[in-house]
């Protein structure tokens, strides 16, 4: 029931599905997911973000997107596309406000209604990745965002977190809540900056048997790129983040290779 259900859903042409979380806000995790997604359309994929983190939608702004609005078709909601070739497409409640700025004060139910809304009734056409931004720490809204993508067997979760030993004890709860959710889920590890101490993520990573990504220096050209809505990748190949955020986006090329074959 549940193949059926997915062939006939609008997230039937999506290959693979692949969250990102962390264990509190402000550690990188919107960075990552608009980082990986401009890496693997350098790598020939179509990718889409879902950004439900309601309360906290940077990812239009990111993109320098954020006054596009979103449309309607029979299918239902037409995301934003980044560029004319449909490379990257992004969904977030941040097309929806009125103002950019405007803050979601609504009760859970409300966000985790919106939430199944977006993961049924957005047309994301054919996709080899949907990254899903999701809000950090544990909530109803994780919930609401597993049950809603269980059908569709997501490839897996990158799990951010700041690289001082102290930091990774909010991620090390993230990890056991998300293994709790989902038995075949297995959260991987990404460990980002590296201006306090370092090591804390990888043996985080080691600590819970998952495997570490690797560790993404902080830059000014990439926090510059993000407020400019530039694409680091393509203009800022001499920067230190560069290979670091390549070398992530392989391995996840790599795991979806393996789990295709």
């Amino acid at each position: 029931m549940e193949e059926v259900v997915a062939e006939r859903s609008n997230l039937g042409g999506v290959r693979h599905i692949l969250l990102v979380l962390s264990g509190k806000g402000g550690v990188g995790k919107s960075t990552i997911s608009t980082e990986l997604a401009l890496s693997l359309r350098h790598s020939g994929k179509k990718v889409g973000i879902l950004d439900v983190d309601l309360c906290g939608p940077s990812i239009p702004r990111m993109f320098k997107v954020q006054d596009n609005d979103v449309h309607q078709c029979d299918a239902g909601w037409v995301p934003v596309f980044v560029d004319q070739e449909k490379s990257i497409s992004l969904m977030s409640i941040g097309f929806l406000l009125e103002k950019p700025d405007d803050a979601v004060v609504w009760r859970g139910p409300k966000k985790n209604a919106l939430i199944k809304q977006f993961v049924a009734d957005v047309a994301w056409g054919e996709l080899d990745f949907l990254i899903v931004d999701t809000p950090p720490g544990t909530s109803d809204e994780h919930i609401s965002t597993v049950e809603a993508l269980r059908p569709y067997k997501p490839l897996g979760a990158i799990l951010v977190t700041t690289p001082q030993v102290g930091q990774p004890a909010g991620a090390e709860l993230e990890h056991a809540f998300w293994a709790q959710l989902m038995g075949y889920f297995a959260p991987q590890t990404n460990e980002c900056t590296n201006i306090f101490s370092k090591g804390g993520g990888e043996e985080l990573a080691k600590h819970a048997g998952v495997p570490f990504l690797g560790s993404v220096p902080l830059d000014p050209q990439l926090s510059q790129s993000l407020e400019e809505g530039r694409d680091f990748i393509q203009e800022f190949p001499k920067s230190s983040a560069f290979p670091a955020l390549t070398r992530i986006a392989q391995q996840i090329l790599d795991g979806a290779l393996q789990r295709s074959s």
